[in-house]
């Protein structure tokens, strides 16, 4: 058999090996603090599991147009109204089987072959593969952990080139859990449009903020940005929903038909019941995310406060998301033979960051309770002491 040459260089996905693995040993019976898992570990709260069942009992179970049921385009319009001050309309809505297939659909639709696309470093392991399975060339942009993982723009501007056509930026990120501030995406934005670029912007974690700190949408900035930005979100990790497979993007309009037709000949329509799902999830009030938000950020400090105790290893306290990113280069291991060794041994889950763009990095994820948290760190220093 010969596979086609598009999946030649295409790694999978550590994160869900990792995780699958420790799924695997806890199943075996052993105690496994997971920090592997890029999940909430609450359950998806009831009204919505409620929209779901009456969706099933009022049997609607058939097809949807493939960009999404109109009461859900019209929710996620209003959503990105009322919390991010983007104007869209419905047909500039294309509502997928999850954020991550909206990211590979938007790259699909708009990168040809030597299309070149900047991706800031540490990164979502899967955006460089995204753009390789669209035949384009990804471009990595480095930050560094002592800049707390901000861009520096002169190495922006020098990456672009005759070829370059999109920016991909995520904030809050994964894997660091850094923000950018409205100034650095005005800087963004000045230079996308000073060189004719579109920006893909990746704000799945856009509710989980910390302390102080605000979220911006890129698109929201002026009008010349919001027209050359593709916005993504989803419900995935704001409302524990992961399985529920629901993302969405707002588009300019062209990208927005583009994208449909895609979807249209690939998954068509997301389930017609996560939609439903989905719909109940974008009604719910803010003040309902506000506990789920505050045990999120108990857990960053106490996850940040125990590791701080380690001498041997230093990290970036996250602002967003639910990961830390801690730096084992004083450790002289790799990520993956560390990440690889601590499951073994001590029986502990978590990310290599080479994945990530990273060789110094591994990544753990606090979506899990602050008893696994202190377990887990206790096990992690023993780990060290070993080596």
């Amino acid at each position: 058999m010969y596979l086609a040459q598009r999946l030649k260089g295409i790694s999978p996905s550590a994160t869900l090996q990792l995780t699958a693995k420790a799924k695997l040993l806890k199943k075996e019976g052993f105690r496994v603090v997971n920090f592997a898992a890029g999940e909430p570990d609450f359950d998806t709260p009831f009204p919505i599991k409620e929209a779901a069942i009456k969706a099933i009992q009022e049997g609607f179970t058939k097809y949807t147009p493939e960009s999404g049921i109109i009461e859900l385009k019209e929710a996620i319009c209003k959503k990105f109204k009322k919390d991010n001050f983007l104007h869209y309309l419905p047909d500039q809505i294309v509502v997928s089987c999850g954020a991550k297939h909206s990211l590979y659909n938007c790259l699909q639709v708009l990168v040809n072959p030597n299309d070149e696309v900047i991706i800031i470093s540490p990164y979502w392991l899967s955006y460089p593969e995204m753009v390789r399975l669209a035949s384009g060339t990804p471009k990595i942009l480095p930050t560094y952990q002592q800049d707390d993982f901000k861009i520096d723009f002169n190495n922006l501007k020098k990456l672009i080139n005759k070829n370059t056509k999109i920016i991909i930026i995520n904030s809050p990120s994964n894997p660091t859990g850094a923000i950018y501030s409205k100034e650095e995406l005005e800087q963004v934005a000045e230079i996308a449009i000073k060189n004719d670029l579109l920006v893909l912007s990746d704000e799945i974690y856009e509710k989980l903020i910390y302390d102080s700190n605000k979220h911006i949408s890129i698109a929201s900035l002026n009008k010349e940005i919001h027209d050359r930005t593709i916005t993504v979100n989803g419900v995935s990790k704001t409302y524990s929903m992961t399985g529920w497979r629901i993302g969405y993007i707002g588009a300019p309009l062209m990208i927005a038909k583009a994208v449909a037709i895609l979807q249209g000949h690939s998954t068509s329509n997301p389930a017609s019941i996560s939609q439903k799902a989905a719909l109940a999830a974008l009604n719910m009030d803010d003040s309902d995310l506000k506990s789920f938000i505050d045990e999120f950020a108990a857990r960053r400090d106490c996850l940040v406060e125990n590791l701080q105790k380690i001498p041997e290893i230093s990290l970036f306290k996250p602002k967003g998301a639910f990961y830390v990113f801690v730096n084992i280069s004083k450790l002289k291991i790799s990520p993956a033979e560390f990440a690889a060794k601590i499951l073994e041994k001590e029986y502990v889950a978590l990310i290599p960051a080479e994945s990530f763009g990273s060789d110094e990095h591994v990544r753990l994820s606090f979506a899990t309770s602050k008893e696994e948290i202190i377990e887990g760190v206790k096990r992690i220093k023993k780990f060290i002491s070993t080596l």
